[in-house]
């Protein structure tokens, strides 16, 4: 009996040393993993919407139209 119950917190001391170590590897790779999937997704993006995206996005005009005057009040 007593060998099972060192062989289960053999294994729990096993799992909590992974768990930490886990986290731990996430937390200092947070910023890599974090580009990693900003890429990943803009790949995705620019794949489905070519036109939309990236460098051959559409040029802002360097100029608007005149203003437009402002909607009538209507008369009771």
């Amino acid at each position: 009996m007593q060998k099972i119950v060192n062989i289960v917190a053999v294994a729990s001391g096993v799992v909590s040393l992974a768990v930490v170590g886990s986290g731990l590897y996430v937390y200092l790779q947070r910023d890599k993993l974090i580009n990693n999937v900003k890429s990943q997704v803009m790949e995705a993006v620019s794949d489905s919407l070519p036109g939309l995206v990236g460098s051959q996005m559409p040029k802002l005009p360097r100029a608007t139209g005149p203003v437009m005057a402002p909607p009538a009040m209507p008369s009771r």
